[in-house]
């Protein structure tokens, strides 16, 4: 993230990811945090320059009701990308290659995730 506060608005506040543990970055004092996700450490957030700079699927949850889980982050203000290569429904669910489904969305600095799910 390029500002470590707005990282906490979103990973905290609109994932409700909890916060493990917080601490410095390579150049900020308190600029990292470690978010536990399905019982056990799941990302390391931290502030950097680069930001943002990549459009690959940075992260994936696996989930068993891909439907619940939208409707929660929809709920909290995500915005889940559509695009335009691919049919999604009205939640921005799409099918998935092989079978199952997956949706995806962005952190404020443009950083990609996913949830996905088998059926």
């Amino acid at each position: 993230m390029s500002d470590i506060s707005a990282a906490v608005a979103f990973y905290e506040g609109k994932l409700g990811l909890p916060a493990l543990r917080s601490g410095p970055s390579a150049t900020v004092v308190d600029g990292g945090r470690v978010y536990g996700s399905g019982g056990g450490p799941a990302l390391n957030v931290f502030q950097s320059v680069t930001a943002g700079k990549t459009p690959a699927t940075l992260a994936t949850w696996y989930v068993d009701d891909i439907d619940q889980i939208v409707d929660e982050l929809s709920s909290s203000g995500v915005e889940f990308i559509r695009y335009e290569q691919l049919t999604h429904d009205a939640k921005g669910i799409t099918a998935r290659a092989g079978g199952g489904r997956i949706a995806w969305f962005q952190d404020p600095d443009g950083n990609t995730f996913a949830v996905e799910a088998d059926v």
